[in-house]
């Protein structure tokens, strides 16, 4: 069975080279139809990005059936480059449209974080403007602008980066996202998740389900159900000192503000306010009786549930103890819908 199947429009620069690509309605390990369909614009095997044309649209959409053939005949018509993207078989990326449309699957809940290979993908994802007429090559953007001021316009520019943001591609449904700018691409948005104006999603991360993002998820993190990240606190992902260790949130459990982890976080689990735990930490762990029984580094504690970090307000030791408090978000807060 296929990995991916997908029909895409997008932009390219003047050399013919690929700058993104949207995919409206891709399909996950598509049936064996879809890909012998494929045939039709001119596929053979393997992991492919063809350019098509309107003689190639029109027979693939004599060959499709439903809404894959209805899109078929929709981009006949655009002004706009179109691609075919078949993945055959999961493993390092050859081409950009294969790269977008991995992460398209991601952000559009088919795949979860970790769940596709995202090797070489940054050599892959030209680094564009991203403007109010869309992606913009860079060698090609001061033209771009001179000739908006000639006709009397202005070519705002959002950012330059390798990523869109999220949004402009997929707006994943039951969620709240205050500022979509905060959101990448390849970011997995679970059904009920908010996430305020300072949170922060990377590709290739996200929440499982209803949560509360005021901090950041980087690259390679999962939030559990049911779990709240405060203002201005940070998860350790494998683009920012993680390595090969894969960081995550449990479910029902409480990042405060302003704190950090740099080690998986079990279920019903707190960290403090302020207070940042790498995995080499020094951490004392307190009995009922909140008498030290050993001290561990944080990494020893990664995945135990019911777990509460502290700072000693007046050691300034890192402590350890059992969480009885689970953490219960805002239903009505929460709800998306």
């Amino acid at each position: 069975m296929a990995l991916a199947f997908a029909l895409g429009v997008g932009t390219q620069n003047k050399k013919g080279d690929w700058l993104e690509v949207f995919f409206q309605k891709p399909v996950y390990q598509p049936e064996a139809g879809l890909i012998e369909a494929a045939k039709a614009a001119g596929y053979e095997a393997g992991n492919q990005a063809i350019a098509l044309d309107t003689a190639k649209l029109e027979a693939l959409a004599g060959k499709l059936s439903g809404e894959q053939a209805e899109l078929a005949k929709k981009l006949a018509s655009s002004k706009a480059p179109t691609v075919l993207t078949v993945i055959e078989s999961d493993g390092q990326a050859t081409s950009t449209p294969e790269v977008y449309l991995k992460l398209q699957l991601i952000s559009h809940r088919l795949v979860k974080p970790h769940g596709i290979d995202l090797s070489g993908i940054f050599g892959l994802l030209p680094n564009v403007a991203w403007t109010s007429k869309g992606a913009i090559d860079l060698e090609e953007l001061s033209d771009a602008q001179l000739e908006a001021r000639m006709n009397g316009e202005l070519l705002e520019v959002f950012s330059v980066d390798k990523f869109p943001k999220m949004t402009d591609y997929v707006a994943p449904s039951g969620t709240r996202i205050a500022d979509a700018s905060r959101v990448r691409l390849g970011a997995y948005v679970g059904e009920g998740t908010t996430i305020m104006h300072e949170g922060f999603i990377n590709f290739n991360a996200g929440t499982a389900g209803t949560s509360m993002i005021e901090g950041r998820i980087s690259a390679g993190v999962f939030v559990g159900e049911g779990s709240d990240l405060g203002g201005g606190c940070s998860t350790m992902g494998t683009l920012s000192g993680g390595g090969n260790i894969i960081i995550k949130v449990g479910e029902n459990s409480l990042i405060g503000a302003n704190a950090g982890i740099g080690i998986p976080l079990g279920d019903r689990c707190t960290v403090e306010s302020g207070l940042y735990i790498t995995a080499g930490t020094k951490v004392n762990v307190l009995d009922a009786n909140k008498e030290v029984v050993e001290v561990v580094k944080a990494r020893d504690l990664a995945e135990k549930t019911d777990l509460l970090f502290r700072r000693n307000s007046l050691s300034g030791a890192i402590e350890c103890v059992t969480n009885k408090t689970a953490i219960e978000l805002n239903h009505e807060l929460h709800a998306n819908n």
